[in-house]
């Protein structure tokens, strides 16, 4: 009498294989998640500082967080500081699962559009 099936040691092989290649899909998968939540956090600059842009044209200065707006992230929380007649600061800080954004934690983008760190961007 024949019995047909996967043996134990075939059924090991195979869990190996996916171990294996879980391993490798998922950190790419991860650094992926993170460079798109980082663009997601970056037009939120972009669009703050048309924003600003916009509010400087109707007043004599730039804009507070309350005159621009802040928008909402799950992923990141986002600021203005420095603001003055001719001068602001906007800020996009990581917080949760996107703190091990190695070096990318805090973007920053001001009114001449010098954008730190320059390698994030």
């Amino acid at each position: 009498m024949k019995t047909t099936g996967f043996t134990l040691l075939e059924l090991m092989i195979a869990v190996v294989i996916m171990g294996i290649l879980a391993a490798i899909a998922l950190p790419a998968y991860q650094g992926q998640v993170r460079e798109s939540r980082r663009g997601d956090a970056q037009t939120a600059l972009m669009q703050m500082h048309m924003s600003q842009e916009n509010y400087r044209l109707q007043n004599i200065t730039y804009g507070a967080a309350a005159d621009i707006g802040i928008p909402a992230s799950d992923f990141y929380t986002f600021s203005v500081s420095n603001v003055s007649a001719t001068t602001f600061t906007l800020t996009a800080t990581a917080k949760g699962s996107q703190t091990n954004d190695t070096g990318c934690t805090t973007l920053t983008l001001d009114e001449s559009m010098n954008r730190t760190p320059a390698n994030c961007w």
